[in-house]
């Protein structure tokens, strides 16, 4: 089940922080002191967000992230900026072709 969650994660990451949050026991809890930085992750940077209450959760002794999982966290992070980028460049292209009709 878990291979499964990580392989949607992919390519559904919000979908699958919901579903880690309603079925998780407690998951994500575990990762955040606050409710907070959970639901900007939802937000912005979901990837990112996954890869930190996985290695909180997973990786190591509970409550540390050992390195691997900061090279996880750092994986999500580029993965959720080249996202966002590649969105922005997509739609600057649109935009430049609508100009040019």
């Amino acid at each position: 089940m878990p291979l499964l969650l990580g392989c949607l994660g992919l390519a559904f990451p919000r979908f699958v922080l919901v579903l880690v949050w309603l079925f998780g026991g407690g998951y994500i809890g575990r990762a955040f002191d606050t409710v907070l930085w959970p639901i900007l992750g939802f937000f912005f940077l979901p990837l990112t967000t996954l890869a930190f209450v996985y290695s909180m959760n997973s990786l190591g002794m509970p409550g540390e992230v050992p390195p691997l999982g900061w090279v996880l966290v750092g994986l999500g992070a580029v993965s959720d900026l080249g996202l966002l980028g590649n969105g922005e460049r997509g739609r600057r292209r649109h935009r430049r072709r609508r100009d040019e009709d």
